[in-house]
């Protein structure tokens, strides 16, 4: 049977955090990627995300981003490897620290916004996340996108990968997400987000900007939860894999 995990980007808040749309959320998903407060949360919406989604019995992944709280950590910044590095460890270490002492465990990483989209094509920085990553626990599975230079350096390290692809994105034909600055860069029909989703996870194969099919690997579905009808989507879309008789669960290595 066809399998795909989805996750979503979580905890992005701050201060008096009401668990709110995260909690309705985190009934639909099976991975759970926490702001480590770099780009968005804090120590207590960390911790309170963290119980969240322990309760829900969704895996955890650590959600590390750049050092840009006003611009939500979408705005490219000059980083070296070295710095990277750095970042990462010291996002990941945190939000451990909380699941260690939640009784949870820390199952992946996922890169935030202009970091993952910077580590996606510039393989120097993607060695160092991977090498952030492998070196605070090699059996932690890194979430890159599918066909991307971190997923060769994840790969190449030693680490467990998952391919990710999204639901709300469109692709350029060389496997790329559109940059948000384009137009048409996000589908904003629910329909048509599906059936891309089903194409990708069936067929190995999505239609990129202008019409050609390429290949493309599928081991976890991103969806956004900062959307107006978010919820709606992520119920629309496990009823549709469903009836596909495609198993959503989080992603556990073949």
């Amino acid at each position: 049977m066809l399998r795909i995990d989805l996750n979503c980007d979580m905890g992005e808040s701050f201060g008096r955090y009401v668990l709110g749309a995260d909690k309705d959320m985190m009934d639909e998903i099976t991975s759970a990627n926490i702001a480590c407060g770099f780009h968005a949360g804090d120590p207590s919406v960390m911790r309170k995300t963290v119980r969240l989604a322990i309760s829900k019995g969704v895996a955890i992944g650590a959600h590390p981003g750049l050092p840009d709280l006003a611009g939500f950590g979408r705005r490219r910044m000059e980083v070296s490897p070295e710095e990277v590095f750095d970042m990462v460890t010291y996002q990941i270490g945190a939000l451990q620290a909380f699941v260690k002492q939640e009784g949870g465990v820390l199952s992946h990483v996922k890169a935030h916004g202009a970091l993952y989209n910077m580590a996606a094509v510039e393989k120097p920085l993607a060695d160092a996340l991977a090498e952030a990553v492998y070196s605070v626990d090699p059996s932690l599975i890194l979430f890159g996108l599918a066909g991307s230079e971190m997923i060769r350096a994840g790969r190449s390290k030693g680490l467990q990968t998952a391919s990710e692809v999204f639901a709300d994105r469109t692709y350029q034909e060389d496997g790329t997400l559109t940059p948000r600055s384009m137009p048409d860069a996000l589908i904003k029909e629910p329909d048509l987000a599906v059936k891309q989703v089903l194409q990708m996870v069936k067929e190995g194969t999505v239609t990129a900007f202008g019409g050609k099919k390429i290949e493309i690997e599928a081991d976890t579905v991103c969806i956004h939860g900062d959307g107006e009808h978010a919820l709606s989507f992520a119920k629309m879309l496990r009823s549709a894999l469903y009836q596909e008789q495609v198993s959503v669960r989080a992603f556990q290595p073949y």
